[in-house]
């Protein structure tokens, strides 16, 4: 027998050991549920069901064009806050408003909630939209690609339409 044979045997044992005492009770470390991903059918009826002109977007010009973003910003459910908040969840939510992210102090303090008219002034043109807040990106002067990004989002981070009103 060679000295790896024999060795292999010694390191699995431990390892083993540990994966059978965690059976049965999650714990800390326990991965969580996954996360739904949108089939491209789901994605299509999302996109239909936004308000115009969002109905209309590009889904995929929407994510070529937020590849600008992805430098500092991630959009998944859970996704970590990098240079820029975490997206997921955006609409609706109270701008600077992201829990442990270290906003400046022009956004901490805003008195507006994210929608989608707010982000489609903010992609235009962060500086002029709230002087004094932290972003670096000078904008996206085409309105094309700001539907186009604003209709991606809103599919990708998790937007709920407004439930239609009863009959």
């Amino acid at each position: 027998m060679t000295r790896h044979a024999l060795v292999a045997p010694l390191l699995l044992a431990p390892l083993l050991t540990l994966a059978a005492c965690s059976q049965g009770e999650p714990s800390a470390t326990t991965p969580a549920a996954p996360v739904h991903v949108l089939t491209d059918a789901e994605k299509a009826t999302l996109l239909a069901s936004l308000p115009a002109p969002y109905n209309a977007g590009d889904l995929e010009n929407g994510r070529r064009a937020f590849a600008r973003c992805r430098a500092c910003h991630t959009i998944g459910e859970g996704g970590p806050d990098m240079a820029g908040p975490n997206l997921y969840g955006v609409f609706g939510r109270k701008a600077g408003d992201r829990p442990r992210y270290n906003y400046s102090n022009a956004m901490r303090t805003a008195t507006f909630t994210w929608d989608a008219e707010k982000l489609d002034h903010w992609l235009e043109n962060p500086r002029t939209f709230l002087p004094g807040n932290k972003m670096t990106f000078p904008g996206l002067p085409d309105a094309t690609d700001r539907r186009d990004v604003i209709a991606f989002l809103k599919v990708e981070t998790g937007y709920k339409p407004e439930p239609a009103p009863a009959s």
